[in-house]
């Protein structure tokens, strides 16, 4: 089996990952980020994803635009790729197709993209841009990546006619180094999100989950691919805020106090926003549906994946993930720079160790191993 890869968020929004009163030393800024970047690259992971935010909220009062701030942190980097979060309404895919192409080639081919449907509905309303219902979001998305894959590959020019785009005999040049085009990536555990990734993506970010629960969203997306014709095209990913400590309780204890300490005004705020989109879905099961305020504390219910206690603990807990379906694994952390450097010293040796040793395939024998966590 493939390794697992490992992405890092880049905290380009200030706040840092949680929406918590507690101490960080997490910082937004350009300098503090690059150092990050080169931190990760150093520490074995693949990939950094930058945020996208237009406007204030929930502990994030400032934000650096993603696709400027992924080339600066490019251009200070040799073989850390990339990811720019872009959202279609504020972009469109003209313009991105333009913008990752020529990043591309700066690069010498380390960009990629997360099409973000979309969550923030106050975001839309205060920059004058239309709010699509949770299923119009997603097929917006999904025409936004068929429109950024036909500008990047068609040989002369690209034409098309969709519900949200259209295009006449438009010749991109130069067209991106990276065939047969950057990676793409996209969020979402609902079921317009899945269909989307079966049909268009390259790889599907789930927030995280309990294990049964990711079980089923892999098995049920990597079906949807095939029947799409896409067998094996599809990769999944999972959102986990890691904390990782000399003992177990001593991780609990900084998780306590995270959530102990969270910004109860912001995290309730918050839960409005993204519970009303994942509700809106035709199953009522989007991303944060489930979710209560501890959860919510965390942005993409990192605390879910329980990636907290010893360097041990958490390497048995990646490799359950791993034989459920998981191809990557996005991290946030408390302290970036110190513990993405101890994730990368303590924790990612573990993990390669065990995958040598054949581990991450056999689901009941990781479920023997770590699964009780996930009860």
């Amino acid at each position: 089996m493939p390794r697992l890869k490992y992405n890092a968020r880049v905290p380009n929004v200030s706040g840092g990952l949680v929406t918590s009163k507690i101490a960080q030393r997490t910082d937004w800024s350009p300098e503090y980020n690059v150092k990050l970047a080169q931190l990760a690259e150093e520490a074995g992971f693949s990939h950094a994803l930058t945020q996208i935010r237009f406007m204030a909220g929930y502990g994030a009062e400032y934000q650096h635009e993603s696709v400027s701030f992924s080339q600066h942190i490019l251009a200070h980097t040799t073989k850390l790729k990339v990811i720019a979060a872009i959202l279609p309404g504020p972009w469109n895919p003209t313009l991105a197709a333009k913008q990752i192409a020529s990043i591309d080639h700066y690069s010498n081919g380390r960009i990629a993209v997360n099409i973000v449907s979309g969550w923030f509905k106050s975001e839309f309303v205060a920059i004058n841009q239309p709010w699509l219902e949770h299923a119009e979001r997603y097929r917006r998305s999904e025409e936004f990546i068929k429109a950024l894959k036909g500008i990047w590959t068609s040989p002369e020019s690209f034409t098309f006619h969709g519900n949200f785009y259209q295009y006449n005999n438009y010749p991109l040049r130069p067209q991106p180094l990276q065939k047969p085009h950057p990676e793409i990536f996209q969020g979402g555990n609902s079921a317009d999100a899945r269909g989307m990734a079966a049909r268009v993506s390259d790889l599907l970010l789930l927030n995280g989950q309990k294990t049964i629960a990711v079980s089923v969203l892999v098995d049920d997306t990597k079906r949807r691919a095939v029947d799409e014709g896409r067998a094996g095209k599809v990769r999944l990913g999972i959102n986990a805020f890691v904390i990782a400590r000399d003992s177990e309780e001593e991780a609990l204890r900084v998780w306590r106090e995270i959530v102990g300490k969270k910004d109860t005004d912001a995290v309730e705020a918050f839960g409005r926003e993204v519970q009303q989109a994942g509700k809106s879905t035709s199953d009522g099961k989007g991303m944060w549906a489930q979710s209560d305020i501890n959860d919510l504390v965390q942005f993409n219910d990192g605390f879910k994946s329980k990636l907290i206690g010893t360097p041990r603990q958490i390497a048995d807990r990646i490799l359950l993930f791993k034989s459920l379906g998981i191809n990557f694994v996005l991290t946030a952390f408390l302290h970036f720079q110190e513990e993405v450097e101890q994730f990368g010293r303590q924790v990612l040796p573990l993990v390669r160790e065990g995958e040598i040793r054949g581990r991450g395939s056999n689901v009941d024998e990781e479920i023997a191993i770590s699964g009780y966590i996930y009860q």
